[in-house]
């Protein structure tokens, strides 16, 4: 069939074969139908969930979005520009915060144009700020944006097995002979003289037991 032949290949192959030229074209028309409806739902989910990466200029980013409303009107899904200023507002980044609640309190409704202006104002003003705390960073000597690292305390030594053995040998060498404790010796053993008291022994720290 002729009209068969004038379509592309890529539509041609996903339509039916029909020996009628009115069957043949009302085929067209429902695939274009199904087409419409896909393309639809793919232009509806982009403008309801786009957002600002900063990759694009503000600028940029509302222009595209109000193509992607222009491609919904050409299906007979038309945009209302209220709602376009309401994805446009959602799409906006954390920095531009401020901007949304200053809009959500005036009283006055702008156009998408309109916001656009605006938007593309507060992205200079933005863009302004953001150097200066680019240069302030700078100068702000090698510490700057370095976080604070926990300091880590160094264990104390450890003692070799040498040492060790000298210490024991130390403490031993400090006990009492009479009490039996660590810490003095015998003649300066308080116990040891309340012992000679008792006895009536008169005290003295040199005696030794015979």
């Amino acid at each position: 069939m002729f009209l068969r032949m004038t379509i592309a290949s890529n539509i041609k192959t996903s339509l039916p074969v029909a020996e009628k030229a009115k069957a043949y074209l009302a085929a067209i028309e429902e695939w274009f139908k199904t087409a419409d409806k896909s393309l639809a739902g793919k232009l509806i989910a982009d403008i309801t969930t786009m957002k600002h990466d900063g990759t694009r200029s503000m600028h940029e980013h509302c222009i595209e979005m109000t193509n992607l409303a222009a491609k919904l009107k050409g299906l007979r899904m038309s945009v209302d520009d209220s709602f376009l200023v309401q994805f446009i507002l959602n799409s906006l980044p954390p920095q531009y915060g401020p901007f949304q609640i200053n809009y959500n309190a005036i009283v006055e409704k702008w156009t998408s144009i309109e916001l656009a202006n605006k938007l593309v104002q507060e992205e200079s003003r933005l863009g302004r700020e953001g150097i200066k705390v680019a240069h302030y960073v700078q100068g702000a000597g090698p510490k700057a944006g370095k976080r604070h690292q926990p300091s880590h305390k160094r264990a104390p030594p450890r003692m070799n097995d040498s040492n060790q053995v000298n210490e024991k040998k130390a403490r031993k060498d400090d006990r009492c002979n009479f009490c039996k404790k660590c810490g003095h010796f015998q003649k300066y053993c308080p116990k040891r003289k309340e012992w000679f008291e008792k006895k009536g022994i008169p005290y003295n720290p040199d005696h030794k037991s015979k």
